[in-house]
């Protein structure tokens, strides 16, 4: 097995590329080794010392680490790591229902609901498949119809990424504005 790795615009984050498929579809944030506890390989990775976030993509893995961790002590255990789960053939969840996280599906109705499924589908067709390019994700939050703020989850390199509200901002807000007149600004979720 051939691990690939890519750097991502996050300094603090590397993307690891196994050569197939992580989670298929979807994606799941472990932001702490606590919530890695449903996960045996995001588990294992967080029990390296400097690994501060786990990020599953479709057929990739970002790893975040803390800053005072450099990246060629952390890479090589993290490769070992990963390569022991596939090649053991070990599922990545202890329960199946565990797996993708998307968008929130809070209830919308009438026109709200139409823009807010024009929100998810620009999402879905346009932004997250560039974002996921370079080891992230961003899933809808929520919108205000009143003010037209569109809130959004930034995840894996997208999550602390310094050049993050710049994409946030000139990318995804102008898209958005554009093709979707009644969103005025986009938020990150906290």
């Amino acid at each position: 097995m051939f691990i690939q790795t890519e750097a991502t615009p996050n300094p603090e984050v590397l993307k690891f590329l196994p050569g197939r498929a992580v989670l298929g579809e979807g994606t799941r944030d472990f932001r702490s080794a606590e919530e890695a506890e449903a996960s045996s390989l995001a588990a294992e990775l967080f029990q390296l010392e400097g690994v501060a976030r786990v990020f599953y993509g479709p057929d990739f893995i970002t790893v975040g680490k803390t800053p005072e961790t450099e990246w060629p002590h952390l890479k090589a255990p993290i490769l070992a790591a990963i390569m022991d789960h596939f090649t053991a053939g070990r599922p990545l969840f202890a329960e199946a229902g565990d797996q993708a996280g998307g968008h929130d599906e809070g209830v919308y109705e009438g026109e709200t609901a139409q823009i807010v499924a024009e929100i998810k589908d620009l999402l879905d067709t346009r932004i997250r498949p560039a974002v996921a390019q370079d080891g992230g994700d961003i899933l809808f939050n929520r919108f205000d119809a009143d003010t037209g703020v569109v809130w959004l989850n930034m995840r894996g390199a997208c999550s602390g990424c310094p050049s993050s509200s710049a994409t946030l901002k000139a990318g995804v807000e102008n898209m958005l504005k554009h093709y979707v007149p009644e969103v005025t600004r986009v938020e990150q979720a906290l």
